[in-house]
């Protein structure tokens, strides 16, 4: 029998799995899919290891209402295909570990209701990723779950960068500046270090460009300061999130915003609304009235698509700025994620804005698919390297299956 690590990067509205051999220290992909548009236009793909396509079927929305049928889909589909294959852990995305959790952590019943406490906290994403977990431990009780958490990478920051400027006793009960997308930003960082070693420990922003937007400032290959805060709301603007955004908005919404202009009375919105308008309909669907994906804005000829994406870069430059003044300077720009990896003409912007720091991007290689971006002359690299955040968890979920066969699970 081959031994594999499952990975489960489960959210709202999307499940993504991998499945990896495990071969001597080494792990090698040998399935991944996932299934998407989880109640409302669901389907499962699923490719093998060299990316032939296995499976690409669609449902009706009602089978698939939530995560939690989803993923009772995906392990019918895993348990007839796996053949000789024998899942011995499944490791889990999960968004926040709040402060209790600095590391990897081996799932149990306990474990599974602190980790409940912090959906508050990231209700776009922390619920999507207890539900598989739920689901697994039902049909499997014996299978090993690792949490891998978003929050971890940042982790042994200094006060300095984890606090508000709120009273003491709020940062005692973990009212902190967590950051997010850490799973990302460690997976990074260890990609620069093999491929630009001479950088790799100085002072490094990496912007993790998606749906969900982040940047990070990195020292010595640890996390020094981050956009992200308490909530993944916090930093730059992102699809439908609002990023930074003064508190004394959220206070008039909730005290003063008529729900209409015609209302004579002026009552404010509920807090659930409020919270649903900073997160599912502001950032650049927001801004543009028209889309939260920044290819459709960039094609379109409307002024506030324009606006959005102009929005978008200023922003993530400005905090790119932010945190080159918490590194002292700049040695490497690091793009990664779906619109960092993919979307030239926002990765030119970008420079553009920080062009005063003397970054100089070369026209040609930022249009040509290649790693390496700065041009002659640049005071500090600039680099497009792909995430991988199932592989850092499968790394994660092996390392914790070691310590604790070898009997040092802490």
């Amino acid at each position: 029998m081959r031994d594999s690590i499952l990975v489960v990067n489960a959210g709202s509205s999307s499940i993504k799995f991998k499945l990896y051999r495990i071969e001597g220290a080494d792990l090698a992909p040998s399935l991944s899919g996932g299934m998407s548009g989880i109640g409302s236009t669901p389907s499962l793909k699923v490719t093998d290891g060299s990316g032939a396509l296995l499976e690409d079927r669609r449902f009706e929305a009602g089978e698939v209402p939530d995560a939690s049928a989803a993923q009772h889909h995906l392990a019918d589909w895993l348990v007839h295909h796996l053949g000789d294959t024998t899942i011995v852990a499944v490791g889990h995305r999960v968004v926040h570990g709040g402060a209790d959790f600095a590391e990897p952590v081996l799932i149990d019943d306990a474990v599974l209701r602190r980790l409940e406490t912090f959906i508050p906290l990231a209700p776009l994403h922390q619920l999507g990723n207890l539900d598989p977990i739920r689901v697994l431990r039902q049909r499997r009780p014996d299978l090993p779950q690792v949490a891998c958490f978003d929050t971890s990478f940042h982790r042994g920051h200094p006060e300095l960068s984890d606090r508000f400027a709120l009273p003491r006793f709020l940062y005692d009960e973990g009212v902190r500046r967590y950051g997010f997308h850490g799973l990302s930003y460690e997976y990074v960082a260890g990609r620069l270090r093999e491929i630009a070693p001479e950088v790799a420990d100085g002072r490094v922003v990496i912007a993790h460009l998606g749906s969900g937007a982040s940047l990070c400032a990195l020292k010595d290959g640890r996390s020094q300061e981050t956009t992200m805060s308490f909530t993944a709301l916090d930093g730059v603007p992102m699809g439908t999130r609002c990023g930074a955004l003064d508190p004394g908005v959220v206070l008039h919404l909730i005290e003063h915003r008529g729900m209409t202009p015609a209302e004579v009375e002026h009552r404010g919105m509920t807090p659930a609304e409020v919270g649903h308008m900073l997160y599912y309909e502001s950032g650049l669907l927001g801004l543009s009235g028209l889309s939260n994906d920044v290819r459709t804005l960039l094609a379109s000829d409307r002024p506030e698509a324009a606006l959005a994406v102009d929005f978008f870069c200023r922003r993530v430059a400005q905090a790119a700025a932010a945190l080159a003044v918490t590194l002292g300077g700049l040695d490497a720009f690091v793009f990664t994620a779906g619109i960092g990896e993919n979307a030239p003409e926002i990765r030119r912007r970008i420079i553009a804005d920080v062009s005063w720091a003397g970054l100089i991007l070369s026209n040609d290689a930022n249009g040509s698919g290649v790693a390496r971006l700065d041009a002659s002359g640049s005071r500090a690299q600039i680099w497009v390297i792909p995430t991988d955040e199932e592989l850092m968890i499968a790394k994660h979920t092996m390392r914790l299956l070691d310590r604790i066969a070898s009997g040092t699970r802490a």
